[in-house]
């Protein structure tokens, strides 16, 4: 895992040299602390840096930006592709000569070979940019669900990417404002979707997005790859019940067993739900030391210890099994960091525990690990899917009219009694609009969002965005059902934009590469040609996954309830740090822009110390975007 970054001049007066780029380069240090290189291809207008974390073929022979054997074609890449050396194989048998193990070379002569189309080659995750000298045009590329991020600014003169925004900022070029309308959407979806970024002038590729920079200026951006796998969803049709638990079984042995490859130590992180101990399990199959396992809670707050149930799977499978806890000081002392490395907000407080055990683990020498994220969103583990289903979609054959009225009373209601906000806000949208799933982890929407703007913004472009990809799911797959539609706008929004954008941003910046096998594209087309029942059934989510996983896991695992891997932030906002967030929040250079009610706001902390509603995930979201306002806006440190 890396860090890239690049630039591509238009014109004579726009930076491209060495210099400017490697000071891009050097802001992603943590990303990539073995080794660093620069350069500019045989005087074209091209830059590219890279900072690499060695990973597979730990020698100099690794060493990035890579060219072919005649140097017109270079890469800068960051990521891992799994398939490569059967991709080498083939590429050596056609007469390509190799100099190093590594799965950057093969991508290297996989694209002489097949041009942009080789990235449908690639089983893995990447963000990579291919400098191609001959056709005078610079490649760019995202794993088909978005495990890597890649950003890019097109300016007049000149063209930037790289893996963090921070990198772009350092070209004098690019400017640092915040984009207003993103920031609409951002209050309610907790991350600003696709191609928009929190900042004025700054884009990034979505999930299985490609692009191509020519010499004009010129864009053009294209997807590579769509969930939806008709020849998937015909093998599923055939098959029994049990025939598809055992091929689920099957695909998640063979996505594990691929991201264990790997020149340095590697483990679990492990939570004790079903997902992160099916991992265990499955890796303790295939091999013959103990798996490596790294666990976190916090301190004084027995409601959020998942600790038991992990300490249940590391005795019964003999890893070897490390933990740490947190408290609020040690929170507190972690949120300037934690504002600096997500330099594009994400208003999700599970990156405060992954960052501890991200850094246990790198302080006890693992380099990678294996995480859960995935799995819920795929099959079904979260109790708002089955909400929507049981609640949300009936209520969508009343008519329009009733409908909207009764929405707007059922989000006043829960508002005013302080119980089942999420659901009354879910029959708000419902009620508003032509669909019944917005997407999950929510904040902001509807009256409360209008409260809180001072400038009532039009509510067109945050629902615009759902529509186009619930939309898209039909014409992409006739008869869709309401799970795979769910699935489908997670793939496209939630997952990649918040928790892999989380995930890479917290683990990277203790120089720790996370994977994730239940995102591997093979396992995904599976998933999502599955029939409702076998996500959702008896009231039991991840109906598939807990039968794939019986008598592997213990029953006590497999018949837990759902437990989010969480932090006690409801708890934090009702104490101390409650306190300093509403400050930081009214004292923000973000208040200078009067987009935001404060007084609104400062009613919402109360009703939150008052138990009348848990406004956290609302207080939270504020206070991330204030503090990031402060730190890559108005440039103040923390």
């Amino acid at each position: 895992m890396c860090g890239i970054c690049g630039i591509f001049a238009f014109t004579h007066g726009f930076a491209a040299d060495v210099a400017t780029v490697s000071r891009m380069r050097d802001t992603l240090t943590y990303r990539g602390p073995d080794d660093a290189g620069a350069v500019v291809p045989d005087g074209d207008p091209v830059a590219l840096g890279h900072r690499r974390l060695s990973i597979v073929d730990l020698s100099p022979a690794g060493h990035q930006p890579m060219a072919n054997e005649d140097r017109t074609v270079w890469i800068t890449y960051n990521g891992e592709v799994y398939n490569h050396e059967a991709l080498r194989a083939e590429l050596e048998a056609k007469g390509h000569r190799f100099r190093s193990r590594t799965d950057t070379e093969a991508i290297l002569h996989l694209y002489e070979e097949e041009g942009p189309d080789s990235v449908r080659r690639l089983e893995g995750m990447f963000a990579l940019a291919i400098w191609d000298g001959r056709r005078r045009e610079l490649f760019l590329a995202r794993d088909r669900v978005g495990v890597k991020p890649l950003y890019y600014a097109s300016l007049p003169g000149g063209f930037v990417f790289g893996s963090e925004v921070k990198a772009l900022l350092e070209h004098p070029a690019v400017p640092r404002d915040l984009d207003e309308h993103a920031f609409f959407d951002y209050l309610t979806f907790a991350f600003t979707p696709p191609p928009a970024t929190m900042y004025r002038g700054i884009s990034k590729l979505g999930p299985a997005e490609r692009l191509i920079v020519r010499a004009n200026g010129s864009l053009e951006r294209s997807s590579y790859w769509t969930a939806f796998s008709r020849e998937v969803t015909g093998e599923v049709r055939e098959m029994s019940e049990e025939a598809q638990v055992h091929r689920l079984r099957d695909l998640l042995r063979e996505s594990i067993r691929k991201r264990m490859m790997s020149d340095v130590p590697f483990g679990v992180f492990l939570s004790g739900g079903v997902d992160s101990s099916a991992n265990v399990a499955l890796m303790a199959e295939l091999i013959d030391q103990p798996v490596r396992t790294f666990a976190t809670a916090p301190a004084d707050h027995s409601r959020y210890d998942e600790r038991r149930y992990a300490q249940l799977i590391a005795e019964r499978f003999g890893t070897e099994h490390h933990e740490v806890l947190i408290d609020a000081e040690a929170m507190m002392g972690f949120l300037p960091n934690m504002i600096y490395h997500q330099d594009e907000p994400t208003a999700d407080p599970t990156s405060i525990p992954q960052h501890f055990v991200a850094q246990l683990a790198r302080d006890n020498g693992t380099i990678v690990v294996q995480c859960g994220e995935g799995s819920d969103e795929l099959f079904h583990g979260y109790k708002g899917y089955a909400d929507h289903r049981r609640y949300v979609v009936p209520f969508q054959r009343v008519p329009q009219p009733l409908r909207r009225g009764f929405g707007t009373f059922a989000a006043r209601a829960t508002r005013r009694f302080g119980r089942g906000i999420r659901h009354g806000e879910a029959l708000y949208d419902a009620g508003h609009s032509s669909l019944p799933y917005w997407g999950g982890a929510l904040c902001f929407r509807g009256e409360v969002k209008d409260t809180i703007l001072r400038d009532h913004l039009e509510r067109a472009p945050s629902y615009a965005t759902v529509e186009r990809h619930w939309h898209d799911a039909e014409r992409l797959a006739p008869g869709v059902d309401l799970f795979q539609r769910m699935t489908y706008l997670e793939l496209k929004q939630r997952l990649p934009e918040l928790l892999l954008m989380r995930l890479d941003r917290i683990t990277m910046a203790s120089s720790v590469e996370a994977r994730e096998p239940f995102l591997d594209h093979h396992l995904v087309e599976f998933a999502l040609a599955l029939p409702p029942e076998m996500k959702h059934r008896d009231g039991v989510g991840k109906y598939v996954l807990k039968r794939a996983m019986q008598g592997l896991l213990p029953d006590e695992i497999l018949s837990r309830p759902k437990q989010g891997f969480g932090t006690p932030m409801e708890e934090w906002m009702r104490g101390d740090f409650g306190v300093r967030a509403q400050q930081t929040i009214r004292r923000s250079s973000l208040a200078e822009r009067g987009l935001l009610d404060y007084e609104r706001i400062d009613q919402l902390f109360a009703a939150h110390r008052g138990r009348r509603g848990d406004w956290h995930k609302h207080l939270w979201n504020l206070y991330s975007v204030s503090a990031w306002h402060d730190r890559w806006i108005a440039g103040q440190s923390a």
